[in-house]
């Protein structure tokens, strides 16, 4: 058996690990042979010299058996889950688990914190007073049972050496690795017992796939891993070259999830909608429908997920899950009482054209400065800050209509920070065409 810096030289040079070193390796870290500067060193020898399928496999089976797993076959109805690889506004989840539970399925679905420039599902489920993300399983099974939903964090009995890994790759360069962005993944959803798993990876400007190569090989990756371990998969691809929805920030995001699941306009952001975030919720919910075995094909998956979010039936699944997580319904039926932010400052356009160009990742940083996303472990997130758009890929500008309304702390910097902006966005007086929201579907 090689010894962690044997370890760590090996996959250096270039040569491939077995499974015994890396479960090895991942043991210790555990015990507490393995330093965490010497996780760091192998999550950087992993990110430059990469992992075959082999030991991608092997690695999500040693990270899936560090801890506890979870088993809910003895509660009826099909398991299904979703997970996104990360964007800038992407809050899908809070309105998808209710929905595709409403739809009939049993959604546990496992969630992480803010990732480099991507915001986190549980931030933005915390900025809803009282929201509580760690249970204990008794109380899991209950709500899963009764509610058909539960968005959870990781316990610390549950996948414990991704949970370091997953700290350590956010704040050490190494988070667009597809190897690790594949075991992390995977792991967790294996460790939560579901029966099948739809996956949505972004490719974009704002995603960690910059090109629809490297997310097409991503997707790819994860779908053979999954299947290798025993679990149903099906991966998305979509566009992330623009912030999905009218929203970035934490209790921002909170509000536009109520606005599509109420359909009643809140935000007050002009004449722009959340389209995008519905036509890919609903997309998602039929792949989750057609995969659980409730929906023949993705039409009438489609049709199922529309009925529901438009009957009132997602919104009041919602306010269940809510409600049974600890959540104050006060908050969710009056979004005035979710954190906000002081100031509330308006980025106007200077001068006439159509958006042509948004640097989405630029925006993902200017929300961390902003203090909605960590740029250490132990940064603490203000959760009423964040980005509402008013105007997007393909929208027409005249001089002084505003583009951007940031909502800022009190000693925001708004110099700074319209500096961004600008650099953010690029003008053209032609309209260029706009990406197409799903690009396709893998597995």
């Amino acid at each position: 058996m090689l010894t962690p810096a044997l370890v760590i030289q090996k996959k250096r040079d270039g040569h491939e690990l077995s499974a015994e070193e890396i479960r090895g390796f991942i043991s210790g870290m555990q015990t507490g042979e393995v330093a965490d500067y010497q996780a760091t060193a192998f999550l950087m020898a992993v990110y430059f010299r990469g992992m075959t399928l082999d030991e991608t496999v092997a690695l999500t089976k040693a990270m899936l058996e560090s801890g506890e797993r979870y088993d809910f076959s003895r509660i009826p109805g099909p398991k299904v889950d979703k997970h996104s690889t990360g964007g800038v506004g992407d809050k899908v989840s809070l309105v998808l688990a209710p929905l595709a539970a409403a739809c009939g399925l049993k959604v546990p679905m496992m969630s992480g914190r803010g990732l480099g420039h991507t915001g986190g599902t549980l931030d933005k489920l915390e900025s809803i007073p009282g929201f509580n993300v760690r249970m204990e399983r008794e109380k899991i099974d209950e709500i899963l049972r009764h509610v058909g939903c539960a968005m959870l964090g990781q316990s610390d009995k549950m996948v414990p050496a991704d949970k370091k890994l997953y700290a350590l790759r956010d704040v050490t360069g190494t988070v667009e690795c597809i190897q690790l962005i594949v075991a992390s993944i995977l792991s967790k959803k294996l460790a939560e017992g579901t029966d099948a798993l739809v996956l949505d990876v972004k490719s974009g400007n704002g995603a960690f796939m910059k090109s629809r190569s490297e997310a097409r090989k991503l997707a790819r990756m994860l779908t053979q891993v999954a299947k290798k371990s025993g679990l149903k998969c099906r991966a998305i691809l979509t566009d992330m070259n623009q912030p999905l929805g009218c929203t970035a920030g934490n209790a921002l995001e909170v509000v536009e999830c109520i606005e599509v699941l109420t359909n009643h306009k809140i935000l007050g952001n002009g004449d722009l909608s959340s389209g995008d975030l519905k036509e890919l919720t609903v997309q998602l919910c039929a792949h989750m429908l057609e995969l659980g075995g409730i929906a023949k094909n993705l039409a009438e998956g489609r049709v199922t997920a529309h009925s529901r979010l438009s009957d009132g039936s997602a919104w009041a699944k919602f306010q269940e899950m809510v409600f049974a997580q600890g959540g104050s319904l006060d908050a969710v039926n009056n979004t005035a009482l979710l954190p906000s932010a002081p100031r509330k400052l308006p980025w106007k356009a200077k001068r006439r054209g159509y958006v042509t160009g948004i640097n989405t990742e630029s925006l993902g940083h200017l929300l961390v400065e902003l203090g909605g996303g960590r740029k250490k472990i132990s940064d603490a997130i203000d959760p009423g800050v964040g980005l509402v758009f008013h105007r997007k890929l393909g929208s027409q500008v005249k001089t002084g209509d505003t583009v951007v309304t940031v909502h800022a702390a009190e000693n925001a910097d708004q110099t700074a920070i319209f500096a961004a902006l600008e650099k953010a966005f690029e003008f053209s007086r032609s309209r260029k065409r706009v990406p197409k929201l799903v690009i396709e579907s893998m597995g």
